[in-house]
């Protein structure tokens, strides 16, 4: 089974393709890079909005980091496309797998916060091989999603 084929079970965008992907020798070990790009009838979707609209231009290629297979780091690589919004005007468009301007994929992010409840924030980084500040921006988003979806009535709890 290829590994493409893995991601679009698990982690399937109907707007993006997994091209291809590379094993990679770093200094720091193997990683594994999956290039993604839009599908060729897909239009990017507003940020703000998310309202799909014109393409503008597209960025630099940026990598996201993604769940480590087998103790392999792993790293999607996206050129992300800006959209010209007719309410918002040009933003960059919304990516499905990141939220906001975070190079952990929402993915990574919540693994990383699972991990954190069972390990010290020091560990999870050291055994993930990522940065305290990854493990401390997953957690972030992990108790600002339960801020927002926090219920004190008593109808939310049957």
């Amino acid at each position: 089974m290829q590994l493409k084929t893995i991601l679009n079970r698990v982690l399937k965008h109907s707007a993006f393709v997994y091209v291809g992907e590379r094993l990679v020798e770093t200094l720091a070990g193997p990683t594994v890079e999956v290039e993604l790009r839009a599908r060729a009838n897909s239009r990017p979707r507003c940020r703000c909005c998310g309202r799909p609209g014109p393409g503008y231009d597209t960025l630099a290629q940026r990598r996201f980091e993604f769940v480590p297979l087998w103790g392999i780091r792993v790293f999607f690589l996206y050129a992300p496309r800006r959209v010209n919004c007719a309410s918002c005007g040009i933003r960059v468009e919304a990516l499905p797998w990141a939220a906001g301007k975070h190079r952990l994929t929402t993915a990574y992010a919540w693994f990383l916060a699972r991990w954190a409840k069972r390990l010290s924030w020091k560990e999870v980084a050291e055994v993930f091989h990522t940065s305290w500040d990854n493990v401390f921006h997953a957690v972030e988003m992990a108790v600002q999603w339960g801020r927002e979806h926090v219920c004190f009535r008593q109808s939310c709890v049957n």
